[in-house]
């Protein structure tokens, strides 16, 4: 098979199937499938596309600019954004019928100047003090969308997101959910219907049955990825993306020899070196350099000296390669390959940022859902 020089392979058909179980695990709430951030890495509209093929009920993005791209593509359902500078185009977000969320009363007013019958979600503060309406602006956000709806205009939901789902014991989980129905409450109080409530997260989707409401959002999970790596669910999860290469060099090396810059790794034995067309400049972690490994002809080989910013070397023994043989960084797991997880471990990071973050020279490939 011939393949580019370094490539993300993603499967849509483990991507589909991992919604498809996460959607059983919460019956009676509608799905939203997350495809910010170019869908965590691994293409926003294929992943939009395939999203819509597995049946989900709603798209969910960060920013305008992402959505506006998948209606440009040809994407035609629900779908939410919520992260908004002042001067965001809300007029081209109701024109494209994109929902977007407004997190206080000075964005809701922004909005309603914007377009004339834009369709809007809520988004409260419970506690992560990011982003939505905190303390007293939430009340300020109830008045203007009580008046927001006395007007005509769509409110279809309210929301918040956790901070701590991925530890489900974090008592920070019970005080969120109990300020979310507090939250609701004092909506339903003024006379406004809340529309679809949703404050689930992946881990929360997992693990807190008690969050899912009436719509759950499935961001990392739904990439075969977990949440976090000690996260304890019955859910099985398949990785999505394989990330491949072929050597762009092997070449027989002596004991003592400093391999890669600053002489970090010094061979001790006679050995086999093989060159990968990958580096930082791709995302590969260079903090990742002498602790993740790669796998090649059936077993699993180290990367060895610093990860440079266009390649990285892996010490190769003496297995029998050649220029141009295969090799996986990280894939499923499934022949004993290392995972992105595992690379997220030895570059003292999280698996989100190990697939959001590759780019560069990296191909996209597609298979699966033909």
């Amino acid at each position: 098979m011939t393949i580019p020089q370094i490539e993300a392979y993603v499967d849509l058909d483990a991507y589909a199937e991992n919604l498809r179980r996460l959607g059983a695990h919460a019956p009676g709430a509608q799905l939203m499938a997350v495809v910010k951030a170019n869908a965590y890495g691994h293409g926003l509209v294929p992943m939009a596309r395939a999203a819509r093929a597995a049946g989900v009920d709603w798209l969910g993005v960060a920013t305008l600019d992402e959505a506006l791209a998948l209606r440009r593509a040809g994407d035609e359902g629900p779908l939410l954004c919520w992260l908004h500078a002042p001067g965001a185009d809300f007029a081209a977000a109701a024109e494209h019928d994109v929902e977007v969320t407004a997190s206080s009363a000075a964005q809701l007013a922004e909005i309603r100047a914007a377009a004339r019958v834009p369709r809007f979600q809520l988004k409260v503060d419970t506690g992560l003090a990011r982003n939505g309406a905190y303390g007293a602006a939430w009340p300020e956000l109830v008045a203007a969308a009580r008046r927001a709806a006395g007007d005509g205009l769509a409110i279809t939901g309210v929301w918040s997101h956790l901070a701590c789902a991925d530890e489900p014991e974090h008592p920070a989980n019970d005080a969120q959910e109990a300020r979310f129905r507090e939250a609701v409450a004092e909506l339903e109080a003024a006379g406004v219907d809340p529309g679809l409530r949703h404050l689930a997260n992946s881990a929360a989707l997992l693990t807190r049955p008690g969050a899912h409401f009436d719509l759950v959002r499935a961001g990392i999970a739904s990439y075969g990825l977990p949440p976090a790596p000690s996260l304890v669910h019955d859910v099985p999860l398949r990785p999505v993306m394989t990330l491949r290469a072929r050597l762009a060099g092997v070449k027989r090396v002596p004991a003592g020899q400093g391999v890669s810059y600053g002489h970090r790794h010094v061979t001790d034995r006679g050995t086999t070196l093989g060159l990968v067309p990958a580096g930082y400049g791709e995302g590969i972690h260079r903090a990742a350099s002498g602790r993740a490994s790669a796998w090649i002809h059936g077993r699993r080989v180290p990367v060895v000296g610093t990860i440079c910013m266009d390649q990285l070397m892996v010490d190769l023994g003496d297995l029998p390669a050649r220029a141009g043989d295969l090799i996986t960084l990280f894939g499923p797991g499934d022949d004993g390959e290392p995972t992105a997880q595992d690379w997220a471990e030895a570059s003292g990071t999280i698996g989100y940022e190990v697939v959001t973050g590759l780019g560069g020279r990296v191909q996209h490939v597609y298979g699966g859902m033909s």
